[in-house]
């Protein structure tokens, strides 16, 4: 007996309905759920409480920002300031000069203009707090401060600590970043924002803390590009609502170029007999920051870390091949040859 118009219609609507339900139950799978896992991140603010100075008695203030913050504090008079050792306080005198230049009102000025608070980044860092908590319950999480780095650098990681530099997240449009354009190029100061900041903690803890580089000089490309893809990997189940190109600090046109162009770039790869060569001086301009990879692409419009992204999709491939294979055993497998021959990566 032949269907009815209408009975086809509804045909289609019941299929359609059930392929709706059948892809919102695989992203609810994929989807872990950290709800039941008892963590809140606060972010302190160090750089209100360095302020306090102005008003406050020295050594009384820096008694009790020594008692608070503990190593930080040494770190950041010692380090970050290089305003003298805390054991001698004639580092106070240089903490003076330091509050009475106008470029510390302009910048703190600045500072509580963009981040009045930081609610948004604590919200978001407790969540990925609790990804990593979920991965490795062992695992003990720092406590977080947010400070100027004098616009040294985006974070600092120390014992039991973890320190943002709010001055290098202003925006990409901030007043003060064309005056530094040396120390960071507009290719790097355009992902200065608030966006960016739990990525680059993210990143910062996985790479610096959690899974540290082989310092072996002697590395192939192929172990570059398969670390590189772990970590790319690792904040992808970190950070599972983080855009790709926000995680490896692609342009969108950047991201797409890669796409476009993969099966080429690992052509390249292989016919120039890059995987297996060590010799950094010929593969750094494949793994380090750039506004775009020399020799490669129509008008300077390649992408730049072309073997960091190839290292993600190898690693990203191996797991979907590889569904027994948990986070952990990947974080922890060294053999970069066998994570390569069992992704099967032939981009097409």
């Amino acid at each position: 007996m032949s269907l009815t118009v209408s009975q086809t219609l509804k045909k289609q609507i019941y299929l359609f309905f059930l392929i709706c339900v059948f892809l919102a139950s695989c992203k609810r799978k994929d989807k872990i759920d950290v709800s039941g896992i008892d963590l809140n991140v606060k972010i302190e603010r160090f750089d209100h409480d360095f302020d306090g100075f102005r008003t406050s008695n020295y050594q009384t203030k820096a008694r009790q920002l020594q008692q608070h913050y503990g190593i930080f504090y040494n770190d950041f008079i010692e380090r970050i300031l290089n305003a003298g050792t805390t054991n001698d306080t004639a580092y106070f005198a240089n903490l003076r000069m330091v509050f009475k230049a106008k470029s510390y009102a302009d910048l703190k000025h600045e500072v509580d203009s963009v981040y009045p608070n930081l609610d948004k980044q604590e919200a978001e860092l407790t969540d990925a707090f609790k990804h990593i908590k979920y991965y490795y319950p062992q695992k003990k999480l720092p406590r977080v401060y947010a400070y100027f780095s004098g616009f040294q650098a985006q974070s600092s990681i120390g014992n039991n600590y973890f320190a943002i530099g709010l001055d290098l997240f202003l925006g990409a449009d901030s007043k003060f970043y064309p005056a530094l354009i040396e120390e960071f190029p507009h290719y790097i100061s355009r992902r200065f924002t608030p966006d960016n900041m739990v990525p680059r903690v993210i990143e910062s803890i996985a790479r610096e803390d959690m899974f540290e580089e082989n310092a072996d000089d002697d590395k192939t490309l192929l172990s570059r590009m398969v670390y590189n893809g772990k970590m790319m990997y690792f904040m992808d189940q970190i950070l599972p609502d983080v855009p790709d190109s926000t995680k490896i600090g692609y342009t969108n046109q950047q991201l797409k170029w890669c796409k476009d162009n993969e099966a080429n770039l690992w052509g390249y790869f292989l016919e120039d007999n890059l995987l297996y060569e060590s010799d950094y001086q010929k593969i750094q301009k494949y793994l380090t920051e750039a506004p775009f990879t020399p020799g490669l692409g129509d008008h300077n419009n390649s992408a730049p870390k072309l073997a960091v992204w190839t290292g993600w999709q190898i690693v990203k491939q191996y797991m979907d091949k590889n569904p027994k294979v948990s986070l952990q055993e990947l974080m922890a497998d060294r053999d970069e040859q066998k994570i390569l021959d069992r992704s099967k990566y032939r981009p097409k």
